[in-house]
């Protein structure tokens, strides 16, 4: 029989074990909350140390590279579409000269001519040494045909004392010549004396291109004359007059196929098409005062100076040009 004692104690160990699970079950359970917040905050979110970006993970900004200046010669180039254009630049002691457009595979054209106090100019060169040295084969002279390297040339000054000029004493000679013949005894007309054998010319080119004269423009014959330029004695200067038909086909192929510079004096009324070949340039032999007045001498000296000055600017509007004027017959006074 139990006892009322014995209910007691069972009735105090059953509450016990009851205390006893209840714990065990809700740590249990906290273990559980723990764990499963645990998964889904790791699904949720990356832990600091990974989310931390990293020198190779993040692509580095790269910087805006600040464009390179254009020189002035390629600023020059810039401003043309021609393929065949050339930024000629200008170098030497006291040059401050920006570059020039040329047109490779032409002549040269309009090459400045520096003035300096005390000394004079004595051209442009292909090299810097050449230049000191005065080397006159590598003078650039106005027969010259542009070259360059990616579209681009330095040309360098040569100077020389007034002394040194003075002594050269050079005299500039200029030919001139008129008509022309296949005929080697010449031809029996009253104009015989304007005509000359084309072979006769040849060799005289060909003397003058294997000779290694330099062959000035009128702009640098112009400063040789004011004695700001240095030309030497084997130079030349190559003229044709009225530009006659046996000039355009007999000798204007001559002087092309030697290269050598000539200027063709036209009488503007009579011919109006351009230069035959990039070596023979087209100047004034006046537009229409290759006749004579009423002196019997040419218009030049009959005329007043209006007719005489409208008579070269119609000229010169055909041409495109103001440069040079060869005198119809040599005929000149004060006025003209």
């Amino acid at each position: 029989m139990v006892t009322r004692a014995q209910r007691r104690r069972r009735a105090a160990r059953r509450a016990r074990l009851r205390r006893t699970i209840a714990a065990v079950v809700a740590v249990a359970l906290i273990a559980v909350v723990v764990i499963v917040f645990a998964v889904v905050r790791g699904s949720s979110e990356i832990p600091a140390a990974q989310t931390r970006p990293t020198a190779s993970s993040v692509p580095s900004a790269k910087p805006t590279p600040t464009p390179t200046p254009l020189t002035p010669a390629q600023s020059l180039l810039s401003t043309t579409a021609n393929p065949r254009a050339c930024a000629v630049s200008f170098a030497g002691d006291g040059i401050a000269l920006g570059p020039r457009l040329q047109t490779q595979d032409a002549r040269y054209e309009d090459l400045p001519i520096p003035r300096s106090d005390g000394r004079v100019f004595a051209g442009w060169y292909a090299t810097a040494a050449d230049a000191s040295a005065l080397a006159l084969p590598a003078r650039i002279n106005g027969a010259d045909l542009v070259t360059c390297t990616d579209r681009q040339k330095t040309l360098h000054a040569g100077w020389t004392t007034p002394e040194a000029n003075r002594a050269e004493d050079a005299g500039i000679p200029i030919l001139m010549y008129h008509q022309f013949t296949r005929k080697p005894e010449g031809e029996d007309t009253w104009l015989r004396a304007n005509y000359l054998y084309i072979g006769d010319f040849d060799a005289q080119m060909a003397y003058i291109q294997e000779s290694g004269f330099y062959l000035p423009t009128w702009d640098e014959l112009s400063a040789f004359i004011d004695g700001a330029l240095f030309l030497p004695k084997r130079s030349v200067i190559i003229t044709d007059d009225d530009a006659d038909s046996t000039w355009l086909e007999l000798a204007a192929p001559i002087v092309d196929a030697r290269n050598l510079l000539t200027t063709s004096f036209v009488i503007t009324s009579a011919r109006t098409e351009g230069t035959p070949n990039r070596f023979v340039l087209q100047r004034s032999h006046t537009h229409d005062m290759h006749r004579a007045g009423a002196n019997g001498k040419g218009r030049m000296v009959n005329d007043d100076a209006d007719t005489i000055a409208a008579d070269l600017e119609q000229s010169a509007a055909v041409l495109g040009v103001k440069e040079v004027v060869a005198y119809p017959f040599g005929h000149h006074d004060a006025t003209t």
